[in-house]
């Protein structure tokens, strides 16, 4: 088990943190970023740690989910051997997904394992991708396919980040929450979808505003990161490394909602024009609509979920590429067990299960990709 802290301002505060969860044996620590979310916070994060007595330095990777690769990692570690890590030392991952990652897989295979803090920087990463342990990189044929599992030794999240983001990075972000929620905890997508109707989604603007007036969307925003991360934890706590014999509600698994077909647009765009979450926009509509087709989910709750991913902003167009391409994208998804693609699929909001992809027909799958990623849903 590990910690999570959030709240405003914590990153002054990491160097401490960290000392505390690692332990005094551990001289050195690598800070894993990309140069945007350094230039903002490096020189605060590094004297943090430095007043706690880490000897401190930085490898930078390129921005972009394209960079998450095998040649990145390759020079991460070499980065690390070069360093002079030992075992004792540690790896801290400060930005989103995609940084911690990779900075995870990094810190799971140098000297065959090291300890990790995640510093998220980004709604995606602070609600889900920091939280449960997954590490990976990319290939070409498709998204995650070389990773471990790695828990961090502690999470550190500092919601003034958010305050710093553009907006497509804030679209991505509630596109997960949005999917959290629908795939596991209903009371969770209601709390979502009202912070959205009334707090919108520019962070930005609350910086901007007087104190009475962000008071109030500041300390919403950190209870409902935190209810978002005990949600992911308590399935995580259950099956920590997705048991592919499972396929009921509590699952692992059911957090891939709407992750089959985002995969697969990502890949088919070679990475450049989807943010993670906003792919995951349009893989929750296409699943949605499966699920409609087989019967399962109402016509209402397919509605609320539109409406929930609207609120989330504008998604990149997806209408113009062609099925066939995202079929064939979709073939080596590293959720197929035995040659089939497993579904995540709604029997209503708030309640997912796993399908068998042998149970839908071609028909009605064509029919659900067109549905869903023509809906282009915009605020």
């Amino acid at each position: 088990m590990y910690e999570i802290k959030i709240g405003t301002g914590l990153l002054s505060e990491l160097g401490e943190q960290a000392r505390a969860s690692v332990g005094p044996l551990a001289k050195r620590i690598t800070v894993i970023s990309n140069r945007p979310v350094f230039n903002l916070f490096g020189k605060e994060v590094s004297r943090s740690l430095g007043r706690a007595g880490f000897s401190v330095n930085h490898w930078l990777m390129k921005e972009g989910e394209r960079h998450k690769s095998l040649r990145s990692l390759e020079q991460s570690l070499n980065f690390l051997s070069k360093s002079g890590l030992e075992r004792s030392d540690v790896v801290l991952g400060l930005g989103g997904g995609v940084v911690g990652d990779l900075a995870g897989l990094a810190a799971a295979t140098y000297m065959r394992g090291i300890a990790f803090i995640q510093a998220p920087t980004t709604l995606l990463a602070q609600i889900d991708a920091s939280v449960g342990g997954k590490t990976a990189v990319n290939l070409a044929t498709g998204k995650n396919l070389v990773g471990v599992f790695h828990q961090p030794k502690l999470v550190i999240i500092d919601t003034a980040t958010l305050r710093t983001l553009p907006r497509r990075e804030l679209t991505a972000g509630w596109c997960e929450a949005v999917k959290q929620g629908a795939a596991g905890d209903r009371k969770l997508f209601n709390s979502t979808v009202r912070f959205l109707r009334s707090c919108g989604t520019d962070f930005s603007s609350w910086s901007q505003a007087n104190a009475t007036q962000t008071e109030e969307p500041a300390t919403r925003i950190n209870t409902l990161i935190a209810a978002h991360c005990r949600f992911k934890a308590s399935i995580v706590s259950r099956d920590e490394r997705e048991d592919l014999r499972r396929t009921d509600h509590l699952s692992r698994r059911i957090l891939n909602f709407g992750h089959t077909t985002a995969h697969a647009l990502e890949s088919a765009t070679g990475y450049r024009r989807f943010r993670h979450g906003e792919a995951v926009g349009h893989g929750m509509l296409v699943a949605a609509e499966l699920s409609k087709s087989l019967g399962m989910l109402g016509p209402g709750e397919l509605e609320l979920l539109r409406e929930a991913v609207a609120l989330c902003g504008r998604l990149p167009h997806a209408g113009d590429l062609a099925v066939d391409e995202i079929l064939r994208a979709m073939k080596p998804d590293k959720k197929s067990v035995g040659g089939s693609t497993k579904w995540i699929l709604l029997e209503r909001l708030g309640r997912a299960r796993v399908v068998d992809g042998r149970e839908i027909s071609a028909r009605a799958l064509r029919a659900a990709l067109r549905a869903g990623l023509r809906s282009n849903p915009l605020r």
